[in-house]
């Protein structure tokens, strides 16, 4: 099962007033089960370059169902993930990516947060991620 459109653009709305919120400027991505971009906004302002970064953070919750600041924990200099963010043309290993889960607890999708610091990313992706 994917997550459908409706979804996603739900997931954009809670998400963006959670980071308005927080007064700060967001780059939201949701991708479905298969990784492939459903949705995106670029709130006004929003750093260009965290574009990317919430795309690949939403992919690399998806390709490792968890959240992507469990993979960095894994992927530092002697974990068993070592590495890994130079996989998959490259993933995102800091907080701010949290796969998504329907009603029966499938993964259904990812989304993928960036724009401020890691604990304002991850709390405005999991704002959306409560959304569904």
């Amino acid at each position: 099962m994917n997550i459908t459109l409706a979804q996603a653009e739900k997931m954009i709305s809670v998400a963006k007033e959670k980071a308005t919120a927080l007064n700060t400027k967001m780059n939201i991505a949701i991708v479905d089960a298969g990784a492939n971009l459903v949705a995106f906004a670029r709130m006004d302002g929003a750093w260009l370059g965290s574009l990317d970064i919430s795309i690949k953070k939403a992919k690399t919750a998806r390709f490792f169902d968890m959240n992507t600041g469990i993979v960095g924990e894994l992927s530092q200099p002697g974990g068993s993930l070592y590495n890994i963010e130079h996989s998959n043309n490259g993933l995102i290993t800091f907080p701010g990516g949290i796969p998504i889960k329907n009603a029966k607890g499938e993964i259904i999708g990812a989304i993928g947060v960036s724009g401020s610091s890691v604990e304002n990313d991850h709390a405005v992706a999991e704002s959306g991620a409560t959304a569904v």
